[in-house]
């Protein structure tokens, strides 16, 4: 799979592309990623992305000119204008805007991304990007949460990660994936296959289950006696029990 990561600050990534998942995704082939630098696209002799937006406000805004050539050297060719329309994308491509006003990423669209070829992040900066770069190069607008960061450098390697992750051969034990928080719509180990927690059965979702490892008493904070008995059957009950008291604590919205 390939991923495309558009910024001006291309030496952002040497380090989280470096270290572990994504690390070995690289070097087995995987993956493969490229990082473009916007400034490339630029055409005065002070390589400017960015301008005051029309109609006044703060802040400086991503110019389109750059950001549309920029994806139109990595597709290979151009996706259109006005008067010819927009050009039809590969299906099995998506060009992403990393943006605070972007519909929230999901895990559901980690898995979408994940059946594709290749991904081209848009990691916008500043006060955001021209909207035409959203209207007529993004196939989609993308936020990571209700908050703002500087720029789309973060949430763009976070989607790579996730993404990576769920891609056959990426982790150790292919199990791990399904059985995350997220992994397979809340499922908790030790459930019957093909049936629903009371948590989940309008829809809802479960996060995981508490772990714990040795010793199996530290400062006097014992590990539950459950755990250590060897009944696989009341492992899961707890284990079920433990991730819907965890979700109506952290995540009471996931319980639909």
């Amino acid at each position: 799979m390939r991923f495309d990561l558009v910024t001006i600050f291309p030496e952002f990534f040497a380090g989280p592309l470096d270290y572990g998942i994504v690390r070995r995704a690289r070097e087995t082939g995987l993956i493969d990623v490229g990082v473009q630098d916007l400034r490339v696209f630029t055409k005065d002799r002070h390589r400017t992305v960015d301008d005051r937006p029309f109609g006044g406000g703060e802040g400086m805004v991503l110019k389109p000119e750059p950001l549309f050539e920029a994806v139109e050297a990595l597709l290979g060719r151009g996706v259109g204008d006005a008067a010819g329309g927009r050009a039809e994308l590969d299906a099995r491509t998506a060009v992403v805007l990393l943006s605070a006003a972007g519909k929230l990423f999901k895990h559901e669209a980690a898995r979408r991304y994940a059946e594709l070829d290749r991904v081209i992040f848009i990691c916008g900066r500043y006060e955001g990007v021209d909207e035409r770069v959203t209207e007529h190069l993004a196939t989609e607008e993308i936020s990571i949460g209700d908050f703002v960061l500087s720029g789309g450098e973060l949430p763009a390697m976070l989607i790579l990660d996730a993404v990576t992750r769920l891609l056959p051969g990426a982790l150790g034990n292919e199990d791990s994936a399904v059985n995350e928080s997220f992994g397979a719509a809340g499922r908790v180990e030790g459930r019957p296959a093909g049936t629903k927690s009371s948590a989940d059965q309008n829809g809802g979702m479960l996060l995981d289950f508490p772990h714990y490892t040795r010793p199996a008493e530290f400062r006097g904070w014992a590990v539950p006696e459950v755990l250590i008995g060897g009944n696989h059957a009341e492992v899961a009950k707890w284990r079920r029990s433990a991730a819907l008291e965890k979700t109506r604590r952290n995540r009471p919205d996931l319980l639909g």
